[in-house]
C-alpha cells in the first residue's frame, strides 16, 4: 500500500483510509462484529494505516469494535476519532472545553489506548469559538493525550483562525464526485497551509459504485433513507453520474468504484479518502483504486463531465444542513 502524508504535519498515512461507521452505526442491517473484528485486522494485514471512527458512531460502539480489534496492532495503526457532537441530543452540537476533555478521555479507553492519533472536531460549534476549541486540543497534545488536531466540515475562514492556535493536521469533509464543495476556496487554504484532506463518503455511500439505483430499497432505519439524495426519485435522476464512471472504468478495466476513488486521489498528493464498508471483496476493491493511473486529460476529463450533471438532492435533510452549513 502506497503512502501519503496529511500535508506539512508530519502525519503518514496509507493513501487510502478505512471509514468505520457503518460497521456498527447508520447503515442496517448491522454486521456481525466478529467479522468485523477479522475485517478489520485483515485491513492491516494490507497495509491500510488509517483508521476512522467517532463517539457519536453507535454511539461509543464503534470506537469499543476499534479498541477491541486494533489493540494487538496498535503500532501499526493510525486511530482518528471525533468530538462535538451532543450524543444525547442529536444532531445538537457541543465542543465546550469541558466537553472535549471528557469525550478524549472516554475515548481513550473505549479505543484501549494511551494517545489518539487524530482528534477532529467533528462539526462547527457556533457557540465556542474555534480558538478555544484548538487551545483545547493543543492542550491535550500538550498532555500526551492527543497527537494531531483535525476539523470536519469547517470553512476555510475556521480552518485558518483554528490553525493559527494549533495547526490542523487534516480536514475531514464530504467531496466526492457529487459532492465537490471543498473545491475552490477550502481546497486552496488547505494547500497555502499545509493541510491534508479526508475525504469521507468518496463513493456517495455507496451510490456511486453503480450498485443502488432507485429500486434498491433501504431499510426504514438507514440512515441514507433521510437524505434527499437517496429519494428514488433522486436516484434515478443522479444515474447519469454512475453512467459516467461506468463507461471510464469500461475503458479502463476496473470498476466504477475505483474510479471514483482514483480520480480523488488525483486532484492532490495529500488527499486520503476513507471509503467505509464491510466486506473484504469491497476492501479489496477499493484498496486496489490506489494503484490505478489516470492521465491527466482523463482526470479533467471526469471533473468536467461530472461538473456538467446537475446532482438532485440535497446531502442531509434541511435541519441537519442548517447545522453543518454554519
Amino acid at each position: 500500500m502506497q503512502t501519503r502524508a496529511l500535508g506539512r504535519s508530519g502525519l503518514e498515512v496509507s493513501a487510502i483510509g478505512l471509514g468505520c461507521m457503518g460497521m456498527s452505526h447508520a447503515y442496517f442491517p448491522l454486521p456481525d462484529r466478529k467479522q468485523m473484528i477479522g475485517l478489520l485486522r485483515a485491513a492491516v494485514d494490507r497495509g491500510v494505516t488509517l483508521f476512522d471512527t467517532a463517539e457519536i458512531y453507535g454511539p461509543h460502539t464503534n470506537e469499543e469494535l476499534l479498541g477491541e480489534a486494533l489493540a494487538p496492532v496498535r503500532e501499526r495503526v493510525v486511530i482518528a476519532t471525533k468530538f462535538g457532537f451532543k450524543v444525547e441530543a442529536m444532531p445538537g452540537v457541543d465542543s465546550r472545553p469541558a466537553r472535549i476533555r471528557s469525550v478524549c478521555d472516554a475515548s481513550l479507553k473505549r479505543l484501549r489506548t494511551d494517545v489518539i492519533d487524530l482528534f477532529y472536531q467533528h462539526r462547527p460549534d457556533p457557540d465556542v469559538p474555534i480558538e478555544e476549541v484548538a487551545g483545547t486540543v493543543r492542550d491535550l497534545i500538550g498532555e500526551g493525550k492527543v497527537r494531531y488536531f483535525g476539523l470536519s466540515e469547517a470553512s476555510a475562514e475556521s480552518i485558518r483562525r483554528a490553525h493559527a492556535v494549533q495547526p490542523v493536521a487534516a480536514l475531514q469533509s464530504e467531496y466526492s464526485l457529487w459532492t465537490r464543495d471543498v473545491e475552490g476556496e477550502v481546497l486552496d487554504t488547505l494547500e497555502e497551509l499545509g493541510i491534508g484532506l479526508v475525504p469521507f463518503s468518496p463513493l456517495g455511500r455507496g451510490y456511486l459504485t453503480g450498485r443502488i439505483d432507485e429500486s434498491t430499497p433501504l431499510q426504514s432505519n438507514d440512515f441514507r433513507a433521510t437524505l434527499p439524495r437517496f429519494t428514488a426519485q433522486a436516484r434515478e435522476a443522479n444515474k447519469a453520474l454512475v453512467d459516467l464512471l461506468q463507461s471510464t472504468a469500461a475503458g479502463k478495466g476496473t470498476t466504477p468504484a475505483q474510479i471514483a476513488l482514483a480520480w480523488l486521489l488525483a486532484q492532490r498528493p495529500w488527499i486520503v479518502p476513507i471509503p467505509g464498508t464491510t466486506k473484504l471483496a469491497r476492501l479489496d476493491e477499493n484498496l486496489a483504486a490506489a494503484e490505478i493511473v489516470l492521465t491527466t486529460s482523463e482526470v479533467a476529463d471526469i471533473g468536467a463531465a461530472a461538473a456538467r450533471i446537475d446532482v438532485v438532492g440535497g446531502r442531509y435533510s434541511e435541519a441537519f444542513q442548517q447545522m453543518v452549513s454554519r
